[in-house]
């Protein structure tokens, strides 16, 4: 049989915690692993129990989602765990601050059942994820103006050497993954098996050290090779 996708819950609100958890263990294929009150409890229990996906609240006393997030996200011994962001407040700032911190996915509490078990299985799969309110070209032009309020250039300088190590197909590809397209509307596009594409993708990854493909977004729009208004 298949392993359940088992997750984390990181949240102060014990009342929402508990809902959270009777969704998904009532799910076929997920169980919860393990709660958190906190952001420093969640890095804790994650490095224990190295959940498949982290549900987090960002908003949290003492240590809180983001710092949580770029904790588990930088560990090399949590490389396959999948963060997912949860905030009542769905704000532009917050979705671009999530990506940068490391998180494969970014959904409102106010998400219907169906969306958030949806999200799990998404970023467990490897996938990005993100709520419909956080739209591709909102991300696009916060990180283009995160990036620009420096003067400096470091994001484009930072990448432009792993860049560099991409074929030209990897390249096309990973512009298509930045504009929000699946591997079937990018194999459409270029003629070949979703098959491939997931190769190019995958091999992209590895180049550039990327977790997952949310995180591809954000190199492809730092390192300038994706503009907004290209998007």
């Amino acid at each position: 049989m298949t392993e359940p996708i088992t997750v984390l819950l990181a949240d102060d609100q014990a009342l929402l915690r508990s809902a959270f958890k009777v969704l998904v263990d009532s799910e076929p294929g997920m169980r919860v692993v393990a709660e958190a009150a906190d952001g420093a409890q969640a890095v804790e229990l994650a490095r224990l129990h190295v959940p498949d996906v982290v549900l987090m609240d960002i908003r949290m006393p003492g240590t809180d989602g983001f710092a949580a997030t770029r904790a588990i996200c930088s560990d090399p011994a949590l490389a396959a765990v999948r963060v997912v962001m949860l905030t009542t407040f769905e704000v532009d700032e917050y979705v671009v601050q999530s990506l940068r911190a490391g998180a494969s996915g970014f959904l409102g509490k106010g998400a219907e059942p169906d969306e958030l078990l949806a999200a799990i299985r998404i970023a467990a799969a490897g996938e990005a994820l993100l709520s419909p309110a956080a739209t591709k070209g909102l991300i696009a032009t916060f990180l283009a103006q995160g990036e620009g309020t420096g003067g400096t250039g470091d994001g484009e300088g930072r990448h432009h050497a792993r860049l560099a190590a991409l074929t030209a197909r990897e390249r096309e590809v990973l512009v298509q993954v930045a504009g929000g397209l699946s591997n079937d509307e990018i194999g459409e596009r270029f003629s070949v098996s979703p098959l491939t594409v997931k190769t190019h993708v995958n091999r992209a990854m590895a180049k550039l050290g990327a977790r997952d493909r949310a995180q591809l977004v954000v190199i492809a729009y730092e390192s300038g090779l994706v503009r907004p208004r290209t998007a």
